[in-house]
């Protein structure tokens, strides 16, 4: 084990030591934190002997594995990953535990181009509205991020006309896969989401100026099996020792 994991792994340990046996963990998770999830998992489960489901799925939308329309389908569920303001519209809407909501990482939106292709500065605001004019095609998400360079950034830059025909959102499928096989110029969505996809060269994050961070929490189901065995998955996910590989993947630990 690792030295960052092996703290992780202990918390673990303590938080599990009074569970009688295993448990079958269910996570529902969006794609802006599950690859440091997928990171941190392993000494979870090592620690506390719990076994866990993952549930992949957007935090929001229509799409068949929307974390909302999982829930309405009523697939079983313990633990709830997602965009912080997308688990308070469930808390609202009688999904989610009130109270239960633990922030665990920010996450700036960046872009992307495929490998091997010219990378545009957009390290200034002026730069980045020009780079968005050249391209032929910009792709983004169907999740927070992408809501936000739909409704808010192209608005900001006074660009919104002439990034409708070339612009447009990509539902379900992360974003730099698209840019990946040549189906846009340009992608924008987490930078976590980002990284992790072979095929792209990272272009950088947005200017500070009209940067979006997403805050990604976790929360209990109200319909949760093993709520006890989620809030140690939960506290787990939070520890400070996680911070190395929160940053590693792209995201800024929230302050607790």
């Amino acid at each position: 084990m690792t030295p960052v994991l092996r703290p992780l792994a202990l918390a673990a340990l303590l938080l599990s030591c009074t569970g009688a046996k295993a448990d079958d963990v269910a996570v529902m998770i969006s794609g802006g934190f599950k690859s440091t999830y997928q990171a941190l998992l392993p000494g979870f489960e090592a620690a506390s002997g719990d076994h866990v489901t993952t549930l992949p799925g957007p935090s929001m939308g229509t799409t068949h594995d929307a974390i909302p329309q999982r829930l309405a389908r009523g697939e079983p569920d313990d633990v709830l990953i997602m965009v912080g303001s997308a688990l308070d519209a469930l808390v609202a809407d009688g999904k989610a535990v009130p109270g239960s909501r633990v922030d665990l990482a920010l996450s700036p939106i960046g872009m992307a181009v495929k490998a091997g292709a010219p990378v545009p500065d957009i390290g200034t605001v002026d730069k980045l509205r020009a780079a968005l004019l050249a391209a032929r095609s910009v792709a983004y998400s169907d999740s927070a991020s992408g809501v936000y360079i739909r409704d808010e950034l192209f608005k900001r830059l006074g660009i919104e006309a002439e990034m409708q025909g070339k612009a447009r959102m990509i539902p379900a499928t992360p974003v730099a896969e698209i840019v990946a096989r040549g189906e846009a110029e340009l992608g924008f969505q987490q930078v976590a989401e980002l990284l992790p996809v072979p095929g792209i060269a990272f272009a950088g994050k947005l200017p500070e100026a009209v940067q979006k961070n997403t805050v990604f929490s976790a929360g209990i189901a109200v319909a949760a099996r093993h709520p006890a065995a989620g809030r140690a998955l939960v506290a787990y996910m939070a520890s400070p020792a996680a911070a190395p590989v929160m940053a590693r993947m792209g995201l800024d630990p929230a302050k607790h």
